[in-house]
């Protein structure tokens, strides 16, 4: 469970990373998703979770 936090805690840095450095950034990205239609999210979705799933593979192995 501490691992799990750990992690957690890990990606709220990282994901509040974008909106600190440059919110007006980061809202014109949310613009253009809102644009995109659902079959480019739907695989930018799935290649982010295979390529986290190769990552967590590679390191805890």
């Amino acid at each position: 469970m501490e691992f799990l936090l750990t992690v957690l805690g890990v990606v709220m840095v990282v994901e509040g990373i974008p909106w600190f450095l440059s919110p007006a950034g980061y809202k014109r990205l949310l613009l253009q998703v809102l644009c995109t239609g659902e079959t480019p999210l739907r695989l930018m979705g799935l290649s982010l979770m295979l390529g986290g799933l190769l990552l967590v593979y590679l390191v805890r192995g």
